[in-house]
């Protein structure tokens, strides 16, 4: 996806929208790649702990439950090249035709499965939005990951540069967001902050997207200030 034209200049079309006309943060091609690799991360964490949803219904295998996981984030900002409103089912009107064709090329033998695939990744890509209910797994672990791309001033609250409130203090505060195996849950995150208007992305960011994630059960985030545990989540 990463050398594929039609892929990367929405990408790049979602940020012209987002920072360049919204005056909103990184929805483009740098945000997708991080959200995949946070989002691998929890699921490869994730089944070794429960059992995938997309194989508990045998739709695919965990390679290719895979696959569902590293589409779905990867895409699911396309619509943001339309505009803000309503960007997650702009996303998988769009990425709808890009996965038949991608997915062909991928499983070119096995049709039935590419068709399965892509009506995962497309209800991962539609989940992703904080008020829809994610209904697998796969779709759960992509969305968190959404939310943890907020290190250094890279929220996922949409807030205008140069405003100074506490979209921006909070969003400046955090400085690092580790994914770790845990103790008391599956799945730990670490959110380091520099002092605690850190905690407001916490709140409005991950935690909303935790409650609707389908995993909230399996995840824990713990605020960190300046080394030192000031809150955990309640879910």
């Amino acid at each position: 996806m990463e050398t594929d034209i039609e892929v990367q200049n929405t990408l790049r079309m979602s940020n012209v929208m987002a920072v360049e006309r919204l005056k909103y943060n990184d929805h483009g091609p740098v945000h997708s790649k991080i959200v995949s690799g946070s989002a691998l991360e929890i699921f490869d964490i994730l089944s070794q702990e429960v059992t995938p949803t997309t194989i508990e219904n045998n739709v695919c295998s965990l390679e290719d439950a895979k696959v569902i996981v590293l589409c779905g984030s990867y895409l699911h900002d396309l619509g943001n090249s339309i505009h803000r409103v309503n960007h997650h089912i702009h996303s998988c009107v769009i990425a709808n035709p890009i996965l038949d064709r991608l997915l062909r090329k991928v499983y070119p033998e096995d049709v039935g499965l590419a068709v399965r695939l892509k009506s995962e990744i497309l209800h991962t890509i539609f989940s992703h939005e904080n008020e829809v209910e994610c209904l697998s797994v796969e779709a759960g672990a992509a969305k968190i990951a959404d939310g943890t791309d907020m290190a250094h001033g890279r929220t996922r609250i949409p807030y205008r540069t140069g405003k100074v409130d506490i979209h921006s203090l909070s969003a400046l505060s955090i400085t690092k967001v580790e994914i770790e195996k845990g103790k008391r849950k599956p799945v730990q995150i670490f959110v380091s902050m520099t002092n605690p208007a850190g905690v407001f992305q916490i709140e409005e960011v991950m935690e909303k997207k935790l409650q609707t994630s389908g995993i909230q059960d399996l995840v824990d985030i713990i605020a960190l200030e300046k080394g030192i545990q000031i809150r955990r989540s309640k879910a």
